[in-house]
């Protein structure tokens, strides 16, 4: 085949269509080429001068019997000084192929380093504001207003120069960078399923998708439906077409503004909108959903500061509910109220009740708990510290439940209830023969608080801290629960894996308190 269509990755290089001589595969574009006219053997045949001087031929070509043309590089301005004649038929052929907006590919067509803006300014400059129109200015035959003033040499070399500049430049030029995204218009070249980027729209509308069934097969021919044309009264037929049209055109109006909200607020950038509701709380996320209605009545500008200003006042009205709390439960720094925060947040992820010792306790225990009133979390936590007093209209503790009593609370404090217990006599914790008792602190012992005072007598009598103290008597417990309630103290000593001398005393302890059950 004598034609190539020489389509490059790169955009604005040389491009357009090439021609080589089908005997010695010599480039023949620019210059004068001989083909084949018998076009019934030898479809687009082409020869140099140098071959079809000497007679050669390939494949069915015979130069003894085959006409031949001549065909010379039209190579002059016709219609504008720096465009050839050859680049105009490139022009309209590569319009006709791929399609009036596909400037990039028709540049590509034409070739020579032509831009797409360029081959774009061209055409509308000559043939769309012709005054001519729709024919050029210069189309008449006769017409050679260009070819007399540029000689058809000069036009070749200013061409032959522009392409060497603009090659040149292309050298020294940055690579451009690839395409991430396919520019076809199709759906699923698209972050957004069903979205067409090359022509705006989508594959399913967002509303009144069937609005063209009802227009579709309706037709209006000139005349048709005037019932008197002095007054332009219509007939009814004629009446309920237009109102059909009115409510179609309504539609389209209102697919409009649905897509100029999506363009607007830059809705389908679907990762970027993701990533950002991503590093956005719960609470301000479910804000900003509610806060999209007005999205329709604003720009994408002033709903970000609209958003913005929303996400601050919310932020505002959880600080001061948190000093409100503050200050009710009296606390009057920074520090202290952190520290409340992360201990209210322990006490919030923490079960009720939460060990194998509660559950057994409250299995135990016979007597229904007595009615109260249910104390805040502020006051479980300073319940050791501070006097019994009416808070927040309660009623004060019982008689039987003094603000010293080590009884006051099970379990030291943990679940903040008041709960009711027997009269029964304190457990007598006296030091080990040869030890001198541990002093325990919140400094040196940070679960203190958990612990009653008896248990963090008998701890500081046995020397244990209080953490072991809990996971031993968590493990005692849990075995207890398995037994049904009891245990025997030498079961007790194996699982404490302590001197046998105080898992003997925190065995007796547990059995004083009611805890477990002696077996």
């Amino acid at each position: 085949m004598g034609m190539i269509k020489k389509k490059t990755a790169v955009r604005g290089t040389e491009g357009g269509v090439k021609y080589v001589c089908d005997s010695c595969s010599a480039d023949i574009t620019s210059t004068v080429r001989i083909r084949c006219a018998n076009t019934a053997v030898c479809l687009d045949y082409d020869l140099c001068v140098t071959c079809f001087s000497e007679g050669k031929a390939t494949h069915k070509h015979d130069p003894r019997s085959h006409q031949y043309q001549v065909i010379e590089q039209h190579s002059i301005p016709i219609f504008q000084p720096d465009w050839g004649a050859d680049e105009e038929l490139l022009l309209l052929e590569g319009a006709e192929t791929y399609g009036l907006g596909s400037w990039a590919d028709v540049a590509d067509h034409i070739g020579g380093y032509r831009t797409k803006d360029e081959v774009r300014d061209h055409y509308y400059d000559t043939y769309v504001r012709s005054k001519m129109f729709p024919l050029p200015e210069h189309a008449a035959p006769e017409d050679r207003t260009y070819i007399n003033q540029i000689p058809r040499e000069e036009f070749q070399a200013n061409k032959k120069r522009r392409i060497e500049q603009r090659k040149e430049a292309a050298k020294s030029a940055i690579p451009a960078t690839p395409k991430q995204k396919p520019t076809a218009s199709v759906p699923a070249c698209h972050e957004v399923q069903g979205f067409m980027p090359g022509r705006l729209e989508f594959e399913t509308e967002l509303v009144f998708n069937d609005a063209e069934e009802a227009v579709q097969h309706m037709q209006f021919d000139p005349g048709d439906g005037v019932r008197d044309v002095s007054t332009g009264e219509l007939e009814p037929e004629m009446e309920l077409k237009m109102t059909v049209m009115d409510i179609y055109n309504s539609r389209l109006t209102a697919r409009v503004e649905r897509k100029k909200v999506l363009f607007e607020h830059q809705l389908l950038e679907y990762r970027k909108n993701v990533n950002l509701d991503k590093k956005r709380s719960k609470e301000e996320r479910d804000l900003i959903n509610r806060a999209k209605p007005f999205a329709r009545m604003m720009k994408h500008d002033d709903f970000v500061e609209f958003c913005k200003g929303l996400e601050y006042e919310q932020n505002l009205r959880q600080a001061i509910t948190q000093l409100q709390e503050w200050r009710h439960v009296q606390i009057g720094d920074l520090k202290s109220g952190e520290k409340y925060e992360t201990e209210k947040a322990q006490r919030a992820v923490r079960s009720v009740p939460g060990t194998a010792f509660e559950r057994l306790a409250s299995s135990r225990n016979p007597k229904p708990a007595a009615p109260s009133e249910q104390q805040t979390t502020t006051s479980a936590l300073n319940a050791p510290e501070i006097p019994a007093r009416p808070l927040n209209g309660m009623q004060t503790p019982p008689n039987s439940l003094s603000p010293n009593s080590d009884r006051a609370l099970a379990n030291g404090h943990a679940n903040g209830t008041l709960t009711p217990q027997s009269n029964r006599p304190k457990f007598q914790s006296n030091p080990l023969p040869g030890t001198v008792p541990l002093r325990l602190t919140n400094e040196n012992a940070p679960d203190l608080h958990l612990l009653s005072q008896e248990e963090r007598k008998l701890c500081s009598d046995l020397r244990i801290m209080p953490k072991p103290y809990i996971a031993i008597k968590e493990s005692m417990f849990r075995e207890a629960t398995k037994q049904g309630g009891s245990l025997k103290k030498k079961t007790a000593r194996d699982l404490c894996k302590i001197d046998v001398n105080k898992g003997g005393r925190l065995f007796d302890f547990f059995v004083h308190n009611g805890w477990i059950a002696k077996a």
